[in-house]
């Protein structure tokens, strides 16, 4: 059985970005991001895949979008058309992860076994993508790591691991 994680940096009125930019500047976040989904298949929208200069390497991109005729020339990127498709994808994984956007989290989220959120100590009144709203009834917080703001880190944040609390 595949294990689903969604995994999103998100302030503290949950917001993601704007315009399809990330509102911050975290260098650990970015490799903590890397070291999780490194070898794993990575579900996002098309939208969160057009975000990237080219595709992330060693993982498998599987991109959801409505356009029947979307292309991406990549070996490593696959296109499906709902979120269904994409979890068929991934049911022969152990391990597979939800990135983003905001739609694709509020869709993915009855399908995950776990969060891995980094809550960056901010607000961000302007954003226009927003992470869900995590329900303390389906989730249980297991580990948080705090990280303090520093020369290479604008804002404080922290690492926080939710698991779900029953069967889905």
């Amino acid at each position: 059985m595949t294990k689903i994680t969604m995994i999103a940096a998100a302030a503290e009125n949950n917001a993601l970005g704007k315009d399809n930019n990330l509102l911050w500047h975290l260098p650990d976040d970015f490799k903590r991001f890397k070291k999780l989904t490194t070898g794993h298949k990575i579900i996002m929208g098309r939208k969160t895949f057009e975000s990237f200069p080219k595709p992330l390497p060693n993982r498998i991109h599987i991109i959801i979008t409505r356009d029947k005729n979307y292309r991406v020339d990549h070996e490593d990127c696959l296109i499906v058309h709902s979120l269904e498709a994409a979890l068929k994808l991934v049911q022969e994984d152990d391990l597979a992860f939800i990135i983003g956007g905001g739609e694709i989290y509020k869709q993915g989220e009855p399908h995950a076994d776990a969060i891995e959120l980094t809550r960056v100590h901010a607000s961000f009144e302007n954003a226009d993508t927003f992470f869900p709203e995590i329900d303390t009834e389906i989730w249980m917080l297991s580990e948080g790591e705090y990280h303090a703001i520093d020369e290479r880190h604008k804002f404080g944040f922290t690492y926080l691991t939710f698991v779900r609390k029953s069967e889905k």
